[in-house]
């Protein structure tokens, strides 16, 4: 069995009301965009309305060449 560490929306693209910096410094609407034309991961979804990301998948697009970070 594997075990993911999951990341919520606004610990990728930060939340400035919070004081969470981005680790990936896009829009919301940039993001899902991004996901639209795969350019970003596909998020996993937790329920009806609550989606979250992979921290591996995270982490190996901010290594990827070109990245947004």
């Amino acid at each position: 069995m594997t075990i993911h560490t999951l990341l919520k929306l606004y610990q990728v693209i930060g939340d400035p009301e919070k004081g969470i910096a981005p680790l990936i410094p896009v829009s919301k609407s940039a993001w899902y965009q991004g996901i639209a034309s795969g350019r970003f991961p596909q998020p996993v979804k937790l329920g009806k309305r609550a989606v979250a990301w992979r921290a591996t998948d995270i982490q190996a697009l901010l290594v990827k060449p070109g990245s947004e970070a």
